[in-house]
């Protein structure tokens, strides 16, 4: 398995590029001179940020000093070293740490590891393993929540998300709103 380690990184940010309707939706760490970039889905964001939200909550024992807010763009030039398919979310009590590990595919389901060898993929699964102090959690989620509504509003009838040149509402037996 690849694995690009970050205990504690330097900056771990959320970035898109893109219109809203047609994000691409990035993770970046940074430490000492290294750099990993990873494409995820928005869904992926938006449930890692609720969870980290979560768990900090139920965690949280002494009030945290937030780092100063990061809105800086994603350090450039990038390129994705590979697209996320599976992530997982862990407290570390001892160390009082968010871990987030990153994989671009399951590394314990044998079907989809055959899978990837017959699409001609690497071998090992590349991944991403980063390790947060609370604080610094906590500026992901807010970084993380503020990047996810910024995209297109919602429909008021049926949720789903509006163009701007409207779209086809269900609710409204498929004209367009």
């Amino acid at each position: 398995m690849s694995l690009a380690q970050y205990d504690p990184p330097e900056r771990f940010v959320v970035g898109t590029v893109g219109p809203p309707g047609n994000r691409t939706f990035f993770l970046q760490a940074r430490s000492a001179g290294s750099l990993t970039t990873v494409s995820v889905e928005k869904v992926h964001i938006q449930a890692i940020a609720d969870r980290i939200s979560d768990l900090l909550e139920s965690t949280a024992s002494a009030p945290m000093v937030p780092p100063a807010m990061d809105n800086d763009p994603l350090d450039t030039p990038f390129e994705d070293e590979f697209r996320v398919t599976t992530m997982s979310l862990a407290w570390d009590p001892e160390r009082a740490r968010v871990v987030i590990e990153c994989h671009d595919r399951d590394p314990d389901d044998e079907d989809e590891m055959e899978q990837a060898r017959a699409a001609g993929l690497p071998e090992q699964t590349q991944s991403m393993r980063v390790s947060l102090p609370a604080p610094m959690a906590a500026e992901f989620v807010r970084r993380s929540k503020a990047l996810v509504s910024a995209g297109r509003p919602p429909c008021p009838f049926c949720g789903g998300p509006l163009d701007p040149e409207g779209h086809i509402c269900p609710r409204a037996n498929g004209y367009r709103r």
